[in-house]
């Protein structure tokens, strides 16, 4: 699996651009639309996949993000399921990393042996655990990487120069900068500060750095690009779809077209990166 997501970026970095992240809630607003949107994510230019765990107490997520794991929760959406759709995607993308992004307590209860097995034999690649710092790696992180699944960290613009080396010891894949403080959904960081954040924490690892928060169109994307090896989009995929159901919540024509067409006005702003960045 580890494999999959260094060929990825390898092969980015011989095109000469930033990767495209895209996020979305698993099971939102429904198993079967919310798996023909991930089915769609690659198609429209997506390179690495972030598959979201719904959870009932997401602590770190913003409106928007906490309003898609109710909607995947009424939907009947669980972990087990979540992994389904991972299995159910690779039926038709074999070479897609994709990442599971979510919260330690359905793992938990899940048990961790079962749930890293099943992740394994569901064809995901990586975990993104928000709130399992680095002093509780043996929880989930050790036995993960040993099973060759990337555990990716996320680091702050408080992540200082004693706590980084920390935070990257056991990460792989690539490392997750949250360019801001606050919740998912914030609004566009300084590209400039992005600049100088990601070459710190390029001081310490050789590991690509992707850069997450606030990004919502091809300009936000082409101007992250510009300093990091990838760009991570989640909020506004997630708003998109909220936007294009009915007033029930009922899914229409536009919940997959809509998406599409964002991530491919996205992975427009994305592959012009690399000339941003020459300028």
């Amino acid at each position: 699996m580890t494999a999959r997501m260094d060929r990825r970026f390898a092969d980015l970095a011989a095109e000469g651009r930033p990767a495209l992240v895209t996020y979305f809630m698993g099971g939102d607003p429904d198993y079967a639309s919310s798996l023909a949107i991930m089915k769609a994510l690659p198609k429209a230019g997506s390179d690495v996949i972030e598959l979201g765990m719904p959870f009932s107490d997401p602590m770190a997520d913003g409106p928007a993000i906490q309003l898609a794991g109710q909607r995947a929760l009424r939907a009947g959406q669980t972990l087990a399921k979540t992994l389904q759709m991972a299995r159910d995607f690779r039926l038709e993308d074999a070479d897609t990393p994709i990442v599971l992004m979510g919260y330690y307590n359905p793992i938990y209860i899940y048990g961790v042996e079962r749930f890293l097995n099943d992740a394994l034999e569901a064809g995901i690649d990586g975990l993104i655990v928000v709130d399992l710092p680095p002093e509780m790696d043996d929880e989930l992180c050790v036995p993960a990487v040993a099973r060759g699944i990337n555990f990716i960290r996320l680091a702050t613009p408080t992540t200082d120069a004693k706590r980084l080396p920390r935070v990257l010891e056991n990460t792989s894949g690539f490392v997750y900068y949250v360019s801001m403080n606050g919740i998912t959904g914030s609004a566009l960081p300084d590209p400039s500060l992005i600049g100088a954040a990601v070459l710190r924490i390029k001081e310490h690892t050789t590991l690509p750095v992707c850069v997450g928060f606030g990004v919502k169109t091809a300009e936000h994307a082409r101007a992250i690009g510009a300093s990091a090896d990838g760009v991570v989009v989640g909020s506004a995929i997630v708003n998109q779809i909220a936007s294009s159901l009915t007033a029930n919540g009922t899914v229409t024509e536009a919940t997959v077209a809509g998406v599409e067409a964002l991530v491919r006005s996205l992975a427009s702003g994305v592959r012009s990166a690399k000339l941003a960045a020459a300028e």
